[in-house]
């Protein structure tokens, strides 16, 4: 069965216990921890090894699970102590953006040559790192996508498909999925309005707000065989969201993916 999570990352104003408490309140199953450097660190590689104990308490104190960690950076001296971190507290997957600018050929080519390079890493740790196609990077759509898969065969390397970034890419992500399933290992996940640049307030990211044809990406989802996590990615809270206001769109993203995927008989 799909077990559904949340990436931290909404909760970045407030520390990782309270974040858990919350997410656990929502009803999700686990979560993804934030270790974005310049954004929200609740995983701080620089210290993991402090916060081991601590962290592995909070979760289990609120029956969560880690599903992931997102590290977003694609630099070596970021990536091998969140394979160490990951492989020591019990994270399977990291995640991480492509780089580089769209369009660019010698971009992609780095890009992937990077993500080849680093998948090698993770697998001496036993660890999954995953990529996402990104707005405005090197990795933007399928077609890039697919290109990455072909040139990276490693098991340890893996897709993380995210509905927001290829429907703003102008692609229908319901439809693009099926192309890409058999090598997606994690699936983050928010709705827009839209297909501008931006994802929008976070009100508007919250699942069934936007333009996204949700449930039919969780139907394709389903119909693929999927059964990795699916973590929503809310990003953009700041000191003007209170920690009600993060939560009710974390409880509203957990109600509408919830039915979604019980409607389906994936929950």
């Amino acid at each position: 069965m799909i077990k559904l999570g949340i990436n931290s990352v909404l909760f970045k104003q407030f520390d990782f216990a309270a974040a858990a408490k919350q997410i656990a309140l929502c009803g999700y199953d686990g979560v993804e921890i934030a270790a974005i450097e310049g954004m929200c660190e609740h995983l701080d590689l620089s210290r993991w090894k402090e916060q081991k104990n601590e962290l592995q308490a909070i979760v289990q104190e609120n029956g969560l699970a880690f599903l992931s960690t997102e590290v977003a950076s694609l630099k070596e001296e970021r990536l091998l102590p969140a394979f160490e971190a990951a492989a020591e507290i019990g994270i399977p997957i990291v995640n991480v953006g492509p780089g580089g600018k769209l369009g660019v050929e010698e971009d992609l080519r780095a890009s992937i040559e990077a993500l080849a390079r680093m998948t090698e890493r993770a697998a001496s740790y036993g660890v999954t790192l995953c990529v996402k196609a990104h707005v405005g990077n090197a990795i933007y759509n399928i077609p890039t996508t697919l290109t990455a898969m072909q040139e990276i065969t490693s098991q340890a390397f893996g897709i993380d498909m995210d509905p927001s970034h290829i429907h703003r890419a102008g692609e229908n992500a319901e439809e693009a999925l099926p192309a890409v399933l058999s090598r997606v290992k994690h699936i983050h996940i928010r709705d827009c309005k839209g297909r501008e640049q931006g994802p929008g307030p976070i009100e508007l990211q919250a699942c069934g707000r936007g333009d996204i044809d949700l449930f039919g990406y969780c139907k394709a989802m389903v119909d693929g065989g999927y059964d990795g996590p699916v973590v929503v990615e809310v990003i953009g809270a700041g000191p003007g969201h209170s920690l009600a206001q993060v939560s009710i769109v974390a409880a509203e993203s957990y109600g509408y993916l919830n039915a979604c995927l019980k409607k389906l008989n994936a929950r």
